[in-house]
């Protein structure tokens, strides 16, 4: 008995979630992007982390004056007070010298302050001040009221499909093979 093959990953993604999604009132390009992309993850990834994070950034900045890498830390403080630069780093994927440069500025403006951490007398722990704190809760409200709208067009159980399914990929990724440049392919 002749097993028939099934269609392929790539169908099932461009097919099946054109007749879940629809494609009215999309552009021509984001169309091909969503369903003609070998990329398809990335560009949504890409795509909905920049409707996010333009509008949101641009807000924190003329509202309070702080950069994207400024927030960022401020907005990791005050999800998780006591934190080390390099957890900053690992956790938002900016590079050290960005965050160190960051955390300076918000030290300078008593947003943040850096203690020794007592466990290693070699490094340094950082807490929010409650201007920082003050910040990271008025920036909170267009944060949460954005994500919502992103969301809005899924149902409860798709919203938490979504987000596990999310988390699981994340969780995943120390497991992905790193990426070399080629510079050091050079070396």
């Amino acid at each position: 008995m002749r097993q028939t093959r099934g269609p392929t990953l790539e169908t099932l993604l461009r097919e099946g979630g054109k007749a879940a999604a629809g494609t009215h009132g999309v552009e021509d390009l984001v169309s091909v992007k969503l369903w003609k992309n070998p990329c398809w993850l990335s560009f949504r990834f890409n795509f909905l982390a920049l409707q996010f994070n333009e509008p949101i950034y641009r807000l924190i900045e003329k509202e309070h004056g702080l950069a994207r890498p400024e927030f960022v830390v401020i907005y990791s403080l005050g999800l998780s007070d006591g934190l080390t630069a390099s957890a900053i780093c690992n956790s938002s994927g900016f590079p050290k010298n960005t965050i160190s440069r960051a955390i300076q500025k918000l030290i300078d403006k008593n947003i943040v302050r850096r203690e020794i951490d007592q466990a290693d007398l070699r490094s340094f722990v950082l807490y929010i001040t409650e201007e920082g704190r003050r910040i990271v809760d008025q920036a909170m409200q267009p944060m949460v009221e954005r994500e919502r709208a992103m969301i809005s067009s899924l149902t409860p159980a798709e919203q938490l499909m979504l987000s596990e399914l999310l988390a699981k990929v994340v969780v995943d990724s120390p497991n992905w093979p790193p990426m070399t440049t080629i510079e050091e392919n050079e070396e």
